[in-house]
């Protein structure tokens, strides 16, 4: 079956030595991993009857993308912070695979940076093939939702003129800690905390391209894959880290994604 009805956390975790997906739920006060028989994101999975406590497993990225497709200036407060022309379009770029880790996993200060910004994003997964999807129908081709941090050395960022580069090292894209599904994506908040001081905190409402409409633009040209990742954009507060930092984001009705930021 596939998993529909009201809003569900769906995760991707370790487990003894094994790569699982689980729904998570309560169990007598407790929060437990009830274990898929599949990657719900990519096909039908049924419940396996076996439950296993959240703090016994190391959770993963949520999910495996084969390509992360993602918007910048898409909130015009950051667009002002950073002195930036206001696009007419999406300014679209893609992020490698290799860039993602999951929660608590670190992310490395790169040698060639001397510059590295956090940027908190919702994350958009795919759950259907999309190609040439109209607006009015994009949000049934979305499987759940996800935080992100689209990290960013903002340094070569500047001297290259364009994004790509920079935001495509690895550990570059944090996301988790889970997917939840039936969210309204125009309705939650992004927020980003820095040694639990908040650096970051905007709607979604204030996207200058909501999900539905980017999502049209982008299989007008490109294909969508189960699995695939949409970042949205970064409100206003980006900032530097430096080793020793702990990056929390966090999306209201998802939850918290926090990485620790680790030397060259």
């Amino acid at each position: 079956m596939r998993l529909t009805g009201e809003s569900q956390r769906l995760a991707r975790f370790e487990w003894k030595g094994d790569v699982l997906h689980g729904r998570l739920m309560a169990e007598d006060g407790d929060d437990v991993l009830e274990v898929l028989s599949a990657d719900p994101v990519r096909g039908t999975t049924e419940p396996t009857g076996r439950r296993v406590p959240l703090h016994d497993v190391r959770l993963l990225a949520p999910v495996s993308p084969g390509k992360i497709v993602a918007v910048g200036r898409n909130y015009a407060d950051h667009i002002a912070e950073l002195s930036l022309d206001t696009p007419t379009a999406p300014r679209l770029f893609f992020k490698p695979p290799s860039a993602v880790i999951g929660p608590a996993e670190p992310i490395r200060y790169p040698t060639q940076s001397h510059e590295v910004h956090y940027e908190a994003e919702l994350a958009v997964v795919i759950g259907r093939t999309a190609r040439d999807v109209p607006a009015e129908h994009a949000l049934e081709y979305v499987f759940g939702y996800t935080c992100a941090n689209d990290v960013t050395a903002r340094d070569i960022q500047r001297e290259d003129g364009q994004p790509s580069w920079a935001k495509a090292f690895d550990t570059f894209c944090p996301l988790g800690p889970w997917i939840t599904t039936n969210l309204d994506p125009t309705k939650l908040v992004v927020r980003c905390d820095v040694n639990g001081e908040e650096r970051q905190s905007a709607g979604t409402d204030t996207m200058l391209h909501p999900v539905a409409s980017l999502l049209a633009y982008i299989t007008a040209a490109v294909t969508l894959e189960p699995g695939d990742v949409l970042l949205t954009g970064t409100p206003a507060g980006v900032g530097p880290v430096v080793p020793g930092d702990e990056v929390a984001v966090n999306v209201s009705g998802i939850g918290s994604l926090v990485n620790p930021v680790v030397g060259r």
